[in-house]
């Protein structure tokens, strides 16, 4: 009972107390000079009477008593005639009543500003910085990178204009990215479409935008009406030297992002690229290692270096001119690049050699021709291409590129099969994915792939490479990417996820982790290690991935934004990337070692270098055996010393760039 009566005696002040705050300013003003009277008349009182130096008659003491009250609310306090009190205490409330006001209205337009301030509605006045437009997970890696790439910057800075928070965004990338060093991060609020938003990350001063998709369908629709704001907010050619780069998803809305960016910008096509990379690391297991080593910025980079020195020399003596550098094509005077270029190509005095080094200030010339051991190159014939067993699981609208690619790239008589759910797989799958195939036969199979039981069926260890593909989980006849009828064939299979995702890319991961972890049960079942490469779209998911060390992810979105961010700071790097990713050009590969030297013998890596210049190719680095599930590099070596010993087994790789 006590304590129901202390709650609502507790529950009527509050009433009372809300009641007068309701009553108006005059009420609060009337009340407040009550309150200050009852408390500072007391007060005052008690200090004049236990004051020993008080007068002594009661009105001296009164008087005091009056002073002090005055004093204390700064209405003067004066003493003599009742006129005399009067004119001074009204001058004190018209003084105190305009210095209120003043206050009042500087604390209004400080609040006002600072509420602009957090909208993130103020223009950003900088110039040669970079302008992030739109907001998704991307935005943590790209900011990640930039911050890198600007570390020896003395002044750089990042403005991201997004439908968010200012106050959020800067809190999420302070969270997500930690310590910016010299690189100042400025977040403002504005639709991404809207020219007049736009304008305030000031792009027609930028050195750079990035364009990224946003999460959730329509994101490709949104990246080129973005690019059309962009148009619209920096008009006419040479008004803006920014170089702007976009993503977008589908491959069928490549060539119209393409149109809204104008022949300045680079759009990259995220399934394109994927499906390359995936079929590139299927064939050659431990390569997407190598490309997270090239396209982030805290390891060896792409740089073009002058040829000074080795103009009217050739290209093949050029790759033995550099002892911490690997050169591996040339930049031309009109932009245009060659990779891996003829060993005999003569360089030109306009011509620029691009090299991967560590820094572009260590790209220093060093001849290492001495290092060179002529009697531990062998010469090893072409190795007989074989015909394999492949397995594809699960399916995307990414599904019929990866088959597509993996056809120029495999023997004549390579099978594939390919297990997804839905009937869309047996039916409509199969005849637009197996149309014009000429080397590859595709087998298709319903089943769900996060189901113990259907991996059982496949007998997936008797396959010499698997390949993992996220998938949505919605029956693979409801993707309406690939053009099937929405539910045409739906599959009534149960569906495996860890948690409710409503993100279909979420979700997709979900069912990839727990298909790897029952193939990884498979795996240890049979005693074998399976030759994995699986697709994923976030980073963090890939980190609890139930998979050896070393294994081969390509993660979707970690990926665009490091070759979004690599070509915003180098835009040459685009035809690099592009002649890197397609079939018919030159690529990474991860050869055998003991085919350019002599297995258990130590040599330099200058003799490598030799050996593959000699096959019309170059050697980058190498990948030991031995270290291939050891952390942090798993056995990769990207641009070592060229004077450095290495002993080669017979299971080692040499990391060459050649013609696919």
């Amino acid at each position: 009972m006590a304590q129901h009566h202390t709650t609502s005696l507790r529950l009527r002040l509050r009433y009372r107390f809300d009641h007068l705050v309701s009553g108006g300013t005059t009420a609060l003003i009337g009340w407040l000079a009550l309150v200050c009277l009852a408390v500072v008349v007391p007060a005052s009182v008690v200090l004049v009477w236990s004051d020993r130096a008080a007068p002594a008659t009661l009105s001296g003491r009164i008087t005091a008593v009056w002073v002090s009250v005055g004093q204390t609310l700064k209405i003067g306090g004066a003493v003599g005639s009742p006129l005399h009190v009067l004119a001074s205490v009204s001058l004190a409330l018209v003084a105190l009543l305009f210095v209120s006001t003043l206050v009042s209205l500087i604390t209004t337009g400080i609040n006002r500003r600072i509420m602009s301030l957090r909208l993130g509605h103020s223009t950003v006045l900088e110039t040669r910085h970079t302008v992030v437009l739109g907001w998704s997970d991307q935005i943590f890696p790209v900011i990640g990178e930039l911050v890198a790439a600007n570390a020896n910057q003395r002044r750089s800075a990042v403005a991201v204009l997004a439908p968010r928070d200012k106050v959020w965004m800067e809190d999420e990338i302070s969270t997500r990215v930690g310590d910016s060093g010299r690189t100042r991060i400025i977040c403002r609020n504005g639709s991404t479409t809207d020219p007049t938003g736009l304008c305030r990350v000031s792009p027609l001063t930028a050195k750079s935008v990035l364009v990224l998709p946003p999460a959730g369908d329509g994101a490709d629709a949104h990246v080129v009406k973005t690019l059309l704001a962009l148009d619209a907010a920096v008009p006419g050619p040479g008004q803006g030297e920014a170089v702007v780069v976009a993503a977008v998803r589908d491959s069928r809305n490549h060539v119209t992002a393409r149109l809204a960016a104008g022949p300045a910008g680079h759009v990259l096509c995220v399934d394109d690229i994927v499906a390359r990379l995936l079929v590139q690391t299927a064939r050659q297991p431990g390569l997407s290692l190598v490309y997270s080593e090239l396209l982030d910025f805290e390891g060896d980079e792409f740089y073009p270096v002058a040829a000074a020195g080795l103009v009217g020399r050739t290209f093949g003596e050029a790759l033995l001119s550099f002892a911490t550098s690997s050169a591996v094509g040339l930049l031309h005077d009109d932009g245009s690049v060659t990779l891996n270029p003829d060993p005999w190509a003569v360089l030109g005095p306009a011509d620029r050699i691009i090299v991967i080094s560590r820094d572009d200030d260590t790209a220093v010339r060093s001849d290492v021709a001495p290092h060179v051991d002529e009697g531990a190159i062998v010469t090893a014939g072409p190795r007989t291409a074989r015909v394999e067993r492949l397995l594809l699981l699960g399916w995307n609208r990414r599904a019929p590129l990866v088959i597509e690619q993996l056809d120029q790239y495999v023997s004549p008589g390579t099978t594939l099969d390919v297990v997804a759910l839905g009937a869309y797989a047996a039916t409509r799958g199969s005849r637009a994915a197996t149309a014009a195939r000429s080397r590859l036969e595709v087998s298709f199979h319903e089943g769900d792939i996060t189901d113990p039981l259907t991996l059982d069926k496949l007998d997936v260890p008797s396959y010499d490479s698997v390949i993992v593909l996220g998938e949505t989980g919605t029956g693979a006849g409801a993707e309406t990417e690939t053009g099937a009828e929405t539910g045409a064939g739906a599959s009534d299979a149960p569906v495996a996820v860890l948690a409710p995702a409503p993100d279909p890319e979420a979700r997709a991961d979900d069912r990839t982790l727990v298909t790897l972890l029952h193939l990884r049960a498979i795996g240890d079942a049979a005693q074998r290690e399976l030759a994995l490469t699986t697709e994923m779209s976030a980073d963090g998911n890939r980190l609890l991935a139930p998979a050896r060390d070393g294994a081969d992810f390509i993660v979707s979105g970690r990926l665009i934004s490091l070759l979004m961010t690599q070509i915003s700071e180098s835009p040459y790097l685009a035809a690099v990337f592009e002649e890197l990713f397609r079939a018919e050009g030159h690529e990474f590969h991860l050869k055998p070692a003991a085919d350019y030297v002599r297995a258990g013998s130590e040599v330099s890596f200058a003799t490598a270098v030799e050996s593959a210049r000699r096959r019309g190719e170059c050697a980058v680095g190498y990948r030991l055996r031995a270290r291939s599930t050891t952390g942090p590099d798993y056995g990769v070596v990207v641009n070592p010393d060229k004077r450095r010993r290495v002993r080669f087994s017979e299971e080692d790789w040499l990391i060459v760039l050649a013609e696919s």
